[in-house]
């Protein structure tokens, strides 16, 4: 498997950053009322993804080290107001659907986990790629979500009626919406059901010597040197405690 192929499998399956590091749960719950809200979402931050990645790859070895996390946040913010203009003025149905998770995507952990563990440390074109893969990953996952809830909650499928609703004035029978799954609660079963069938997945891929990794946070391949590590989702609370108390010493 070339880098390219591989950095892309690994955003998308590999270490899938919703199913598998668990990470950018706040627009993942939030704004998966539909399909066309989680693919909008999606495409947005896979375009801030990969373009901040390819900048700060070509500038790792300009960004003095003490700064770098100021830096990023600049580059990454830079991209996405581009990205809010060009929403807010070519689809301002989704821009107001998605409200202000669209100026959010600068602090996702995705976008500053993946520029902190892997673009900054490696060239520009497989940076491009493993932004490019984890923005698919993670379109991907919201989309998906999306589209469960939409279809269980309003019998839709990105706007358009599926399944024929029942009519109670008419006695027409056809399908009865579970509108929980359009509320906030819909969000986590449905994100949890998805969950169990990637464990799922994963114990397959086990029992046939080719395991995925287990969620490790922003970095998907350890805690040592994330700029993040008193955040990580990889880490037990123990370690969280202890890198933070080490942190306010220091």
């Amino acid at each position: 498997m070339n880098k390219i192929t591989e950095r892309l499998y690994n955003g998308i399956i590999k270490e899938n950053p919703t199913f598998i590091l668990m990470l950018g749960m706040c627009p993942t719950l939030a704004v998966t009322t539909s399909a066309i809200n989680g693919l909008g979402m999606g495409l947005s931050s896979t375009v801030v993804l990969a373009l901040s990645n390819l900048i700060i790859s070509a500038l790792r070895n300009i960004i003095p080290d003490r700064v770098r996390m100021p830096a990023f946040i600049v580059v990454v913010a830079s991209f996405v107001t581009i990205v809010q203009f060009l929403v807010q003025g070519f689809v301002p149905s989704l821009y107001a659907s998605l409200g202000i998770y669209i100026p959010l995507i600068v602090v996702n952990c995705i976008i500053l986990g993946r520029a902190e563990s892997y673009a900054s440390k490696n060239p520009p074109i497989p940076s491009l790629f493993d932004g490019i893969g984890m923005g698919l990953g993670f379109t991907m996952s919201l989309t998906i979500i999306g589209l469960v809830r939409e279809i269980l909650g309003a019998g839709q499928a990105f706007g358009k009626q599926i399944l024929p609703l029942a009519d109670a004035s008419t006695g027409q029978a056809g399908y009865t919406p579970i509108s929980i799954f359009v509320l906030a609660p819909g969000a986590f079963f449905v994100l949890s059901i998805l969950v169990a069938v990637m464990n799922v997945v994963r114990k397959k891929s086990e029992e046939k010597g080719k395991p995925l990794p287990a969620a490790q946070g922003c970095l998907g391949e350890g805690c040592q040197g994330c700029g993040f590590a008193s955040m990580c989702s990889g880490k037990s609370m123990e370690e969280i405690q202890a890198t933070t108390e080490k942190s306010e010493k220091e």
